[in-house]
């Protein structure tokens, strides 16, 4: 997920700013009203763009990522190896292989992730963190004036995660199992698509089927806590610092906490690939399943390679981190200043 905040949206979610949005009921609130539809639907149709340019951008990377994650140790001496062999063997589509599930999603997952983060800041600064009740030693006036602090920011984060997760479960899911089908020709592989990977996975394990890999995309998506906290703390720090625009800061701060979530959840990530790569057994034949629970695939990344397993693939996600969010940010903020209010 990017930080991809608008301008104009800046007192809603940017870090460094109150969570809560009042709105005025006064004469003038039918325009109101209307100015926020219009403005939903301009994120809407933004966020579209958006996702174009963080995947066009960020899939390769991934695709490198997600082979390293879960090939055999002496299929690939790095990524630089995993990106020639795939160029030479499949050309430059393979490194495109399984873009379809997320391209589709992400702008579900997008609205999911962004709305309920602002709902659930919007619930902890008022029913938490300037509670009287549970502030008593300040007075209204005073917790009134209290922004959400960076551990608030944390928490929505972890919760907006959650949320998000049944979402992005089986659209990574299909992904994963896509991404590591090596085949250059179609007809040698056992999906043929997104589509046919779902009917086939739902058809022969149903929806728990589906959702392979659930528990582990909630334990990956809990370390948002160090996304949205951290992107509170460089927002801030900007802010006081520098004499950056808004969208500067946006754009600065947002590459900038993803790299630091994914050196914070980078070893999760493993373990969830494993576990969304790893065969499903019974009618479908693609092989005997290995890991029953998610400490099994923890167990056998250390017991295959050590502490390095934990961290195979890390450089190419960690370099498209900072580009991809700020590509998936440029194309938000010019698509949302390029369409009519």
């Amino acid at each position: 997920m990017s930080a991809r905040l608008s301008s104009s949206r800046d007192d809603a979610v940017a870090g460094g700013s109150s969570p809560v949005t009042h709105q005025t009921h006064n004469d003038g609130s039918q325009k109101v009203a209307t100015k926020s539809v219009v403005s939903n639907y301009k994120g809407f149709v933004a966020g579209v763009f958006s996702g174009i340019a963080k995947l066009s951008v960020g899939h390769p990377f991934d695709t490198i990522k997600v082979r390293l994650q879960t090939a055999e140790k002496k299929r690939f001496n790095g990524p630089l190896d995993c990106l020639l062999q795939t160029l030479r063997k499949e050309g430059a589509r393979g490194l495109y292989k399984g873009a379809t599930p997320p391209l589709l999603g992400w702008m579900a997952m997008d609205s999911v992730m962004l709305g309920s983060l602002t709902l659930y800041r919007r619930l902890l600064h008022e029913n938490v963190f300037t509670n009287p009740m549970l502030r008593p030693t300040k007075s209204a006036a005073e917790l009134a004036k209290e922004k959400l602090p960076t551990v608030g920011h944390g928490i929505a984060g972890i919760m907006a995660g959650s949320t998000v997760s049944f979402i992005a479960a089986p659209v990574e899911h299909v992904k994963a199992r896509l991404q590591i089908q090596y085949a250059a020709h179609k007809k040698d592989r056992l999906y043929s698509g997104p589509i046919d990977c779902t009917k086939k996975i739902f058809k022969t394990h149903g929806i728990r089927g589906v959702y392979h890999g659930l528990c582990a995309t909630l334990i990956f998506r809990s370390f948002f806590f160090f996304w949205w906290g951290s992107y509170d703390i460089i927002t801030r720090a900007f802010q006081r610092r520098t004499s950056l625009s808004t969208p500067a800061i946006n754009f600065w701060a947002g590459g900038l906490s993803a790299q630091i979530f994914w050196l914070t959840s980078y070893p999760s990530d493993v373990i969830k690939q494993r576990i969304m790569t790893d065969p499903l057994g019974g009618a479908l034949n693609d092989g005997t399943p290995r890991f029953r629970h998610w400490k099994d695939a923890a167990v056998t990344v250390y017991t295959e390679s050590g502490w390095r397993g934990y961290w195979r693939g890390f450089l190419p996600c960690f370099l498209r981190a900072f580009p991809a969010n700020a590509m998936a940010l440029l194309a938000f903020e010019g698509v949302m200043r390029a369409l009519p209010d």
